[in-house]
């Protein structure tokens, strides 16, 4: 089992670099989390360097608004890295007749690329920043669609790997819960977001920039996505601080309490071995 901690000042000089998921870490998608700047922000005061590593499909500029006009602070981070900025390689490797799936706060994604957007019927590739209207769309509004899309046997890049985000104190499905059903449907996928090596490589990179050289025994991920945060941190060899109240607080949270035989059983039934865990970062 995982050690619970208070602060993350209790585990802070174990440490040289922080890869932080941000939503539901940072904030819900409607406003911040103050504790969990002014950890971040203490982190970096004692020497820390900070990464905010997100499966947000926007380029990192648009990140740095966003999260700035919910409240989270400019000085809890040095660099951001989102899934959009690594998917935009692959979207450059890519055919150029593109079938766009997103909102159009996503359309940055694409911005500078070379693309032309295409109907389903002329493009030869498919890329999904999201659900065009997360607000009252489901996944199974698209199946008909991503059907036609996977008939045709186009691949499908996803710019958000999360099958789920908080927004406030609901679930909202994400792009990853698209690209799930397109391999359900007989599709194939390219992700470079969270849990995958890209946007790990491309967050370390940045960290050595800033530097210099570091030991990955000296870099921690903090998350709250099983399937994302914990597995790509895990995968990639780094020590992961799990913030239990987030997407999964459903499978062990009661009356406002954590169960730990029953988080200790989600754990391991997920087989996730984070070294730490708290219900909020702070």
């Amino acid at each position: 089992m995982a050690q619970r901690i208070q602060s993350f000042r209790d585990i802070a000089s174990h440490y040289d670099v922080v890869l932080c998921d941000v939503w539901g870490v940072l904030h819900n998608g409607v406003e911040a989390f103050s504790a969990a700047s002014e950890a971040l922000a203490e982190a970096r005061a004692a020497g820390l360097t900070v990464v905010l590593i997100t499966n947000s499909p926007r380029p990192h500029p648009g990140v740095k608004v966003q999260i700035r006009g919910l409240g989270v602070t400019d000085d809890a981070y040095d660099r951001i890295v989102t899934s959009g900025d690594v998917t935009r390689a692959l979207i450059e490797d890519a055919p150029k007749r593109v079938y766009f799936i997103g909102a159009d706060k996503d359309h940055p994604l694409l911005d500078g690329l070379g693309v032309e957007q295409a109907g389903l019927e002329a493009a030869d590739v498919v890329v999904c920043a999201g659900l065009r209207d997360d607000e009252v769309e489901s996944i199974e509004d698209y199946r008909a669609e991503l059907t036609a899309l996977a008939a045709r046997d186009l691949p499908f890049i996803c710019a958000n790997p999360d099958l789920v985000v908080e927004r406030g104190h609901r679930l909202i499905p994400c792009a990853g819960a698209l690209a799930q059903l397109y391999e359900v449907l007989g599709g194939t996928t390219r992700i470079a977001g969270k849990p995958y090596r890209p946007i790990y490589e491309k967050s370390l990179a940045e960290a050595r920039e800033m530097r210099g050289a570091f030991d990955l025994s000296r870099v921690i991920a903090i998350g709250d996505g099983m399937p994302t945060d914990v597995r790509g941190a895990e995968g990639f060899g780094l020590d992961v601080l799990y913030i239990s109240g987030g997407i999964h607080a459903q499978h062990y949270v009661e009356a406002g309490r954590t169960d730990e035989a029953k988080l200790a059983a989600f754990l391991a039934e997920e087989n996730a071995h984070p070294k730490w865990w708290m219900p909020r970062l702070r």
